[in-house]
């Protein structure tokens, strides 16, 4: 497993940050349209973010009209490796499961 795919799992383990997850999933918001969304503090909302910058699934950027706006992004690239991943492990099971099942098939003839 990559050191990326740890850090975004990590970082998803927090329901608070998959929540926000959520809520960048339909568009980019600014920090209090997602503490509203979520109803986190400013401070708690600071932490997770900062969270969810380190790991790359979220990117913050600040409109050219004010710069002390911070609009937050999710970044698509963790979650197509995460979903990279995922499919790999779901064909591994698929492959498990259907070797016990022809097991268990032959053991009752």
């Amino acid at each position: 497993m990559s050191t990326s795919l740890d850090r975004t799992l990590a970082a998803l383990a927090d329901p608070h940050r998959r929540r926000i997850v959520e809520v960048l999933r339909d568009r980019p918001c600014r920090a209090g349209e997602i503490a509203q969304a979520v109803g986190l503090t400013p401070a708690a909302l600071s932490r997770h973010l900062r969270t969810l910058k380190a790991s790359a699934l979220v990117e913050e950027s600040h409109p050219e009209f004010d710069a002390r706006v911070r609009i937050y992004t999710l970044r698509p690239a963790p979650m197509a490796e995460l979903k990279t991943w995922l499919d790999e492990i779901e064909k591994l099971w698929a492959t498990q499961l259907l070797a016990f099942k022809d097991h268990i098939e032959r053991q009752a003839r």
